[in-house]
């Protein structure tokens, strides 16, 4: 759970497409590539010692959850500890909060993001932070855009990776440059909400060289 795992993102997305018959390549190729595949994650996850203290393996934190969406964010940061991560923070509003913590004792829950220093309470804990999930449950509030941003922004400048996805996605496709030189963001767009980025920027584009 470091920026490695930013760094290697794109080659684990070639491997697996070959691995699925996506890449054209024959058996062979596919046994090969699972090999190369298997190998790369086991050089991202690290090794267990006697030496090791809670942490160590990965801290993780997420940005939502609001009344409407409890779930997406206990997702999120389950599936982190379930793959590894040691410590998994959940930054949710006060009244999903509750519901979060319900569904799971190892989660590390938060109820800031509608407090007036909701920034503020978030930053803090950046720098403990090995990556940053932005946007599940996240609810499409206005005041929600300047927290994304802010918090983008501080993340950005401690290059901690992070990954937007759900109404985090909603965020970027109204204000892109949010992310603008930011190396180690990943989208997760599903195939309306790539459908949405596209026409917002590659026609963007495209209309201002006609």
């Amino acid at each position: 759970m470091t920026a490695a795992l930013t760094a290697e993102a794109g080659r684990l997305l070639y491997a697996s497409k070959h691995i699925l018959g996506l890449g054209g390549g024959r058996a062979a190729t596919r046994m090969s590539t699972e090999a190369d595949l298997v190998s790369m994650i086991r050089h991202l996850l690290p090794e267990l010692s006697g030496d090791c203290h809670k942490g160590d393996a990965g801290r993780i934190g997420v940005m939502g959850g609001c009344r409407e969406y409890s779930g997406a964010p206990y997702f999120a940061a389950i599936s982190a500890l379930k793959v590894g991560c040691d410590l998994s923070h959940v930054f949710c509003t006060s009244d999903s909060s509750p519901v979060i913590k319900s569904y799971s004792p190892e989660l590390i829950v938060h109820p800031v993001l509608d407090s007036r220093n909701a920034v503020d309470e978030i930053t803090q804990w950046l720098p403990r932070l090995h990556a940053l999930i932005i946007g599940p449950g996240l609810g499409r509030d206005d005041k929600m855009y300047y927290y994304v941003k802010d918090v983008i922004q501080s993340a950005h400048k401690l290059n901690i990776p992070i990954v937007i996805d759900a109404d985090g996605l909603f965020f970027i496709t109204q204000y892109p440059e949010v992310i603008k030189g930011c190396k180690n963001v990943v989208l997760t767009p599903n195939a309306m909400e790539f459908s949405r980025l596209y026409h917002k920027l590659v026609g963007e584009i495209g209309r201002a060289h006609v």
